[in-house]
């Protein structure tokens, strides 16, 4: 997949796209043809930069429902020719988490076409998780024998057969399925299920890697031989030589720091870093300086990871260099310096927002430390971030910085936050958006008899509505 254009953030597909609260306010404004457009373009070109981690599907169903949108898009999506063509489980995911949201409300439409693609599409597998979760018993039934018609009757089909009911992420099917009254679609699935616990033991039972009674020396060289095959190991390997290591053994370390091997030199500063080892700065400075992209990236990995105060102090001083190091000193102020190192974190946060833009990796500490360290002259950057940022987790952090920074936010973001696409950042309004709105607690209260909202949010929703109404 690649990655997704993302509209200004002024606009209403772009609102969308970032799964902002704005985004479900404006489309309920806007014209119904356009606000449908833009949602079905949402969810039929997946935005999120992380599909894995960042959610959308409830808050895109959520919006289908207000909308009383039709289905014809995504079915024309699912049933395309480019599903036979493009099979990648990103493709369609997002459309079908939304399907699976729309059955839970009772959209029989959506229930309909999850079960036709989970009989004849392409990511099949993922449209019976949905069904395994909202179908009932003979709908799950009724599927078995066109799911196991994928899978042919020689040796190649039942291992593949078995690895698909070993790897399901719900069970629940295959568990119907193996009390069939059909015999043919039982015993395959009984036989399947025996199969992948067969496997999973085996894998038990044959562990790679180091083994107890490893040397420092062999630990380096399993790190090593990951290098060579591109494989990163050097986080792993530095566990085992914390496992190992003992002393003595100190000397052969602080060389492999300074000049061993990459998986070697990788392995060493992480392990050093770990453990607070006083000689752990200066050979990560030195690795900054002369080593090569691999080991500077674990070293600055390695700073970032070093809890004592010497590593607070050593941060201090090299926040004002223009290089990676000086990027993680910033964000290791970020997570664990105090009130006096507002100044330098606050600089860091507005360098990298100039320098790398609203979506960068190490933005995430930043604005984190912006909150704890109750920066208020943070608040405008934060803001910007949170506009412009196309990660809803980033700007969930954002809107956590701004509550403990901004006095406007009950009245401002916080009040838009209720209809956000992350849980988190829902339940952070719920605690704090100003109930003076009367946008407000009708949200409030509709969040509270949803079945589809999480539990933590309602918890929120409820410490703020009491049984004769709004709290004050």
């Amino acid at each position: 997949m690649f990655d997704p254009v993302i509209a200004p953030s002024g606009t209403l597909l772009g609102l969308l796209q970032r799964g902002r609260g704005d985004g479900t306010l404006h489309a309920l404004t806007a014209p119904r043809p356009e606000a449908l457009a833009a949602l079905n373009h949402c969810v039929l070109r997946d935005p999120r930069h992380d599909w894995q981690v960042e959610n959308r599907s409830l808050y895109y169903a959520r919006l289908y429902l207000d909308l009383h949108g039709e289905l014809d898009a995504i079915e024309t999506h699912l049933f395309g020719a480019e599903d036979v063509l493009d099979p990648e489980e990103a493709r369609t995911g997002l459309a079908l988490s939304v399907l699976g949201h729309l059955a839970s409300y009772g959209r029989r439409d959506a229930l309909v076409l999850l079960r036709r693609y989970a009989a004849s599409g392409a990511n099949w597998a993922w449209a019976l998780d949905e069904l395994a979760l909202r179908d009932d018993d003979a709908g799950l039934r009724a599927l078995a024998a066109p799911v196991l018609a994928r899978f042919p009757a020689d040796a190649e089909g039942e291992a593949e057969l078995a690895v698909a009911v070993r790897d399901a992420f719900e069970p629940r099917p295959w568990r119907l399925w193996a009390e069939d009254p059909r015999e043919s679609i039982a015993t395959r699935v009984r036989t399947a299920q025996e199969t992948g616990s067969f496997d999973r033991w085996q894998r038990q039972m044959r562990p790679s890697g180091p083994r107890p009674g490893w040397s420092v020396s062999a630990v380096f060289k399993w790190a090593q031989q990951g290098v060579e095959r591109g494989a990163v190991l050097h986080v792993p390997a530095a566990r085992c030589l914390a496992a190992v290591a003992a002393p003595d053994d100190r000397p052969e370390i602080l060389l492999a720091a300074r000049a061993g091997t990459e998986g070697a030199r990788c392995t060493a500063l992480r392990y050093l870093a770990d453990s607070d080892d006083p000689d752990a700065p200066a050979l990560i400075e030195a690795a900054v300086a002369d080593g090569p992209g691999p080991v500077m990236e674990a070293a600055v990995d390695a700073f970032e990871r070093m809890r004592g105060e010497a590593a607070v102090e050593r941060a201090r001083g090299w926040a004002h260099r223009p290089d990676a190091l000086g990027a993680a000193a910033g964000r290791v102020l970020a997570c664990r310096g105090g009130a006096q190192d507002s100044d330098l974190v606050l600089g860091a946060l507005r360098e990298t927002v100039r320098g790398e833009g609203p979506d960068a990796p190490g933005l995430w500490t930043l604005v984190d430390g912006a909150g704890r360290l109750g920066i208020a002259c943070a608040a405008p950057v934060l803001r910007h971030v949170y506009r412009e940022t196309a990660s809803s987790h980033l700007r969930g952090r954002a809107a956590r910085a701004l509550a403990a920074t901004d006095p406007s936010f009950p009245t401002g973001f916080g009040v838009e936050c209720l209809w956000d696409c992350e849980e988190t950042t829902r339940e952070l309004a719920a605690r704090y958006a100003e109930t003076g709105d009367n946008r407000v607690v009708e949200r409030l209260r509709r969040l509270a008899a949803d079945p589809a909202e999480e539990a933590e949010v309602q918890t929120a929703v409820r410490s703020r509505i009491g049984p004769d109404g709004p709290a004050v």
